[in-house]
């Protein structure tokens, strides 16, 4: 059953961003402002609009949570969680690193995942025991075990130090090799595929990581809270490392 959710989701999350690219790079991509100062387009609408849809056409009885348009309730254990466009300020000034996310929850546990990222077509996706697969083909995170060697991708340097957990991202930039801004998604799509090391988020909505529990299980690598509770996607915290770097990473934020 697995493999029908994972196939569903990712001909959907196809669908959905071919939709935002209709809007990319246009006039009509103009965001307006949320409460939290976060922006919402039309796009961001009318692609959760159609994921529902679908989800709701093919799984009737089945929950689904997304950013946009909030929970509906249903008699199956099974939630689908959605994030229309993870990026959406890269979206509104024309970056291409903007991605759809789709990721199924089965009794607590997320088991299948997509991330599709539509102005670049690269989608990766997983389910549990099926592997994780970049664009057709298996992918892997990286063997780097050296933390002087890592690269290390995060969001906005300002939200660290917003959000009080300045002082361990101080601690870890200065262990790695690089630090790239290639926030949102792209971060953690080039760990899971071993073009990054880490990829480390200060604060975090469960839709903009619903996906990655799965695609790192499967991918050989780690995602969760950065205190080490693996598959964690209520923390409100994320982190994605390597096999090899974890517990480093882990013991540096924690200062232990």
């Amino acid at each position: 059953m697995l493999s029908e959710y994972l196939e569903f989701a990712e001909t959907v999350a196809r669908e959905a961003g071919a939709l935002t690219l209709e809007y990319f790079l246009t006039d009509s991509a103009r965001p307006e402002f949320k409460g939290d100062d976060t922006p919402v387009t039309i796009a961001d609408r009318k692609a959760e609009q159609h994921i529902r849809e679908r989800i709701s056409e093919r799984y009737p009885d089945h929950q689904i949570l997304g950013e946009e348009y909030g929970a509906t309730s249903g008699d199956s254990d099974c939630r689908w969680i959605i994030d229309p466009i993870d990026g959406t300020k890269s979206f509104v000034h024309g970056v291409p690193l903007y991605s759809v996310l789709i990721s199924l929850e089965i009794e607590g546990r997320v088991e299948v995942g997509c991330a599709y990222f539509p102005a670049l077509d690269e989608l990766i996706c997983a389910a549990s025991g099926l592997g994780a697969r970049w664009n057709g083909k298996p992918c892997s995170v990286s063997d780097e075990t050296q933390l002087d060697r890592a690269v290390c991708a995060h969001i906005d340097t300002a939200y660290f130090g917003k959000n009080g957990k300045g002082e361990p991202w101080s601690r870890l930039q200065k262990e790695v090799y690089y630090n790239a801004g290639w926030c949102d998604a792209y971060g953690y799509l080039l760990v899971a595929t071993g073009r990054a090391e880490i990829m480390i988020d200060p604060v975090m909505e469960v839709w903009d990581c619903g996906p990655f529990p799965p695609i790192f299980r499967e991918a050989g690598g780690y995602f969760g809270d950065w205190s080490g509770n693996d598959g964690n996607i209520h923390g409100g915290e994320a982190l994605a490392t390597n096999a090899a770097l974890k517990d480093e990473v882990v013991a540096i934020l924690q200062d232990s």
